[in-house]
């Protein structure tokens, strides 16, 4: 798969123009939504012989609209894990428009012009709630107007899990309460976020658990507060573990929230490592305990349920 950025105004003899499907979103967390529009792109572009395109933006647009503080938004999906399940998908391009006041300015028709018909678009994919601008004019109602026959609009309707609708905004609220089960449920995949590996308070070492504590990426969600069953990649390999993501409350309260995973079967240092986490499964919320005893208890039937859960 090939990565094009995209500035505004577009330079095209830089750009990949050739005739191809053009599956249009913002796309954060690449949920079964977004799946269905994906590859319904790509059934058509294996129909009709042609290449299929991703069009995303670098941020999401409600930040350059002012509707959200870029310091408070988390994304289900950073770019470079956008790009990997995109390629994992089979998109043949993925476009990324660098997404400014400029380009959120810009008419239906100019936006329509410039980044679909000059860019060689001859099929749009879209889910049904996608919009290019102001919703009440740019919506996929209005596409075919403004795509005036030079291309055809293909529209994907609500996808649902149940009777629930897959959305972004139901997977962050999944996993602001610590359901990543329901949140992988809506993603079709296990949640995955990554981090570094730093030195942290070496307690769960002296508990008998000794854990890599995380510093996680900035500006990636990750679940709320709780104990899960967890996979982490290391040097190429993912190991099962278990994971919480917590205040340590029972060594004393206002403690600043930590990501600590123990590791099953692992006894390497591994300090400065770039790791991988997948959050499989929740066990349960934090407990402040009387005492360490009481923890180390607990600490022994969350690695029991752990390993019953991989095993299973």
């Amino acid at each position: 798969m090939q990565v094009i950025h995209l500035k505004y105004p577009l330079e095209y003899e830089k750009i990949n123009t050739e005739a191809k499907v053009m599956a249009l979103g913002f796309f954060d967390g690449v949920h079964l939504g977004h799946q269905a529009v994906i590859k319904q792109a790509l059934a058509i572009g294996k129909q009709q012989n042609l290449p299929v395109a991703v069009m995303t933006f670098d941020k999401y647009p409600g930040i350059v609209f002012q509707k959200i503080d870029a310091e408070n938004f988390d994304y289900l999906t950073t770019l470079p894990r956008k790009e990997t399940l995109m390629r994992e998908l089979g998109a043949d391009y993925l476009y990324i428009v660098d997404f400014t006041s400029q380009v959120g300015r810009l008419s239906p028709q100019k936006f329509v012009d410039d980044f679909l018909v000059k860019v060689g678009t001859k099929v749009a994919v879209a889910g049904f709630d996608y919009t290019y601008g102001k919703a009440g004019i740019a919506n996929m109602e209005k596409l075919p107007e403004y795509a005036a026959d030079r291309f055809e609009v293909v529209t994907v309707p609500e996808q649902k899990f149940g009777s629930q609708k897959i959305s972004s905004t139901q997977i962050r609220a999944a996993l602001d309460k610590g359901d990543v089960d329901q949140a992988n449920a809506f993603l079709g995949y296990v949640y995955q976020t990554s981090g570094i590996v730093v030195h942290g308070e070496a307690r769960g070492r002296e508990l008998g658990y000794p854990t890599a504590n995380i510093m996680t990426t900035d500006g990636e969600r990750l679940p709320g507060i709780g104990i899960f069953a967890t996979e982490i990649l290391v040097q190429g390999h993912w190991y099962p573990s278990m994971t919480s993501i917590g205040r340590n409350v029972t060594f004393g309260d206002k403690r600043p929230v930590t990501v600590e995973v123990n590791l099953f079967d692992f006894h390497q240092d591994i300090y400065g490592e770039n790791i991988q986490l997948r959050w499989n499964h929740w066990l349960r919320g934090e407990v402040k305990f009387d005492d360490a005893a009481g923890l180390i208890t607990q600490l022994a039937t969350d690695e029991k349920n752990s390993r019953a859960y991989f095993k299973k």
